[in-house]
């Protein structure tokens, strides 16, 4: 049965490979982002009643102005996918205001708001998925804070389904290692991007050496999870890649 299916950070990467998946398997995708012309693009690509709604995730205001404009068009949701991240190296002590600030609001804020939007337009079987980072449980150089806010993530994610689970409402968690997509390219300062790849590199985490995956095949995990048996549950799901 076709779902209805909400992803943020839904105008690239990831979020848009998602979006791009549900749709070409019949389902109906809500597409969320900061940027409302690109959301609508992908939208307008997709077709089959796909939406796309501006929606910053560190901002209560902003997340119940799209949850609303959600509910008009499908009063029930089956499937949020919080995926907006800020993915940034940077130290501690080099950080700007907005870098902490921001990171913070957007990776472990953005997900709370938008699991408290989605919850009263859930019912049992509907699912909750968070998206994670294989550096919660790596010793990334760099990504203090990135690190942080999906380990806080995942613990939100734990009590939200102790939380949920009376009511039939699955929560995981689907933890990602190192993904690309074809022509997209990083905006990172490029003397932070060499600092960070040496400072990895002396940690022990060769970038370049690293297996990395595309993120067409990692949709096949969000699948899977989407369409578990109804006596069945993923709370946590660790993703990586492999060389060929």
């Amino acid at each position: 049965m076709a779902k209805i299916i909400v992803i943020t950070g839904a105008g690239v990467g990831l979020g848009r490979a998602l979006a791009r998946r549900f749709a070409a398997d019949g389902d109906t995708v809500v597409l969320l982002g900061r940027t409302l012309s690109k959301v609508q693009a992908v939208a307008a690509e997709l077709g089959k009643g796909a939406i796309g709604i501006e929606c910053d995730v560190a901002s209560p205001a902003s997340v119940r102005t799209a949850f609303a404009a959600i509910a008009k068009q499908h009063p029930k949701i089956d499937v949020l996918i919080n995926n907006a991240a800020i993915y940034e190296p940077f130290l501690i002590a080099e950080a700007t205001d907005d870098q902490i600030v921001n990171t913070i609001s957007t990776n472990m804020t953005g997900p709370i708001l938008c699991s408290r939007a989605a919850v009263p337009m859930m019912s049992k079987g509907s699912h909750i998925i968070n998206v994670s980072s294989e550096s919660v449980g790596l010793k990334f150089p760099y990504l203090v804070m990135y690190q942080s806010t999906k380990a806080g993530m995942e613990r939100f994610s734990e009590g939200l389904h102790h939380e949920l689970e009376s009511s039939g409402i699955k929560v995981s968690v689907v933890r990602c290692g190192q993904m690309y997509e074809e022509g997209k390219t990083v905006s990172w300062d490029p003397a932070m991007a060499m600092r960070f790849g040496q400072a990895a590199a002396a940690a022990g985490l060769n970038l370049r050496e690293r297996p990395i995956s595309q993120f067409n095949s990692v949709t096949s995990i969000f699948r899977a999870i989407v369409d578990l048996p109804p006596d069945m549950q993923a709370p946590l799901v660790t993703v990586s890649a492999r060389k060929p």
